[in-house]
């Protein structure tokens, strides 16, 4: 059976954007092969290298990995920071990144545009980090977005250099993969592209939402001063609420609303009410499950337990046979 590795960053709750993008796709892979999927606290200090309530944070991302699906007993959830291995591997292949193969990564170069003042050396060797999650289990697949293809690419470079390096034919190559092949893209409430973190938490309808944050969202959602023309383009700010809609409401209620639109008779407050109805409709099973997982603390440290054993044998095995690659053994 083959290997799927993937990660969330530990920096806060899950949206609908993770829900409907992974979280969904993590679900169905793992009836069909052996998941790893983690929470990535060491890849969160390059960006928030003093983060606030680390372990709450990291908590929330497993009671969610729960609601949305993920399976326990068929995947194996950890937390990225009990699996010393890890950073041990994360060492050894930083021996073998080159400083200009860095610097050119795309990641990079944005991170350190949006952040002049934290250029640190975690975030110049992310990408290595990176690699380490997927090598260390013997990964072929990695279920990710078009912005990490290249840090896929350098994964399946330091593996190769490794093995070129140490003449063995050890680690894998690593593609992109996804189980769905048409992901469905969740808009921003800001009227900006796709739903992500990195906007605020106002552009962001949370997993855990509650029924009054979700009303709030919404109807704060940027609109326009409404259409002037029949059949008129939608601004972005509109297309998203739209989008939304389709993916939340039945399409009986987006045909009603677009004919509104398109007639210039749509009212944006019923239009908006509307949306934040059937939003909280199709979210309540999944919050639901997030209150009642959250409240069995046993249950998460089980969780916790079970997958930690389960990627340490893995990742342990995986250091013996680097170390004996590389010729480290003990002299006593």
């Amino acid at each position: 059976m083959e290997t799927v590795v993937s990660g969330i960053r530990s920096t806060g709750k899950l949206h609908l954007g993770n829900y409907y993008g992974a979280l969904q796709n993590f679900v169905k892979m793992q009836n069909d092969y052996n998941c790893f999927f983690f929470i990535a606290d060491l890849h969160s200090l390059t960006t928030h290298p003093t983060p606030e309530n680390l372990q709450q944070t990291v908590r929330q991302v497993v009671v969610e990995y729960l609601a949305a699906g993920i399976d326990p007993d068929k995947s194996t959830i950890y937390v990225q920071s009990d699996v010393p291995e890890v950073s041990e591997l994360y060492l050894y292949m930083n021996m073998n990144a080159y400083l200009g193969e860095l610097e050119r990564a795309a990641s990079f170069k944005d991170k350190i545009r949006a952040n002049p003042n934290n250029v640190n050396a975690g975030l110049l060797t992310y990408p290595v980090l990176m690699a380490c999650d997927i090598l260390i289990h013997h990964a072929t697949k990695v279920p990710v977005g078009k912005d990490q293809e290249q840090h896929l690419e350098m994964t399946r470079t330091f593996g190769n250099r490794f093995n070129r390096l140490y003449n063995v034919e050890y680690f894998k190559e690593a593609f992109a993969f996804s189980f769905n092949k048409n992901l469905m893209k969740i808009p921003s409430l800001d009227g900006q592209g796709k739903m992500g973190k990195s906007n605020g938490d106002a552009s962001c309808i949370y997993l855990s939402d509650s029924e009054k944050i979700i009303r709030k969202k919404i109807m704060k959602a940027k609109t326009d001063s409404g259409p002037t023309e029949e059949n008129q383009e939608k601004p972005e700010s509109v297309q998203n609420l739209f989008d939304l809609m389709k993916v939340v409401s039945s399409k009986d209620t987006v045909t009603y609303f677009d004919e509104l639109y398109n007639s210039c008779k749509i009212r944006y407050g019923d239009f908006k009410k509307q949306l934040a109805e059937d939003m909280i409709i199709a979210t309540d099973p999944i919050r639901s499950k997030i209150e009642d997982i959250s409240k069995n603390e046993e249950y998460i440290q089980k969780v916790l337990r079970q997958g930690t054993e389960k990627a340490s044998e893995s990742a342990h095995k995986t250091l013996k046979e680097v170390r004996e690659i590389i010729g480290f053994k003990k002299f006593y």
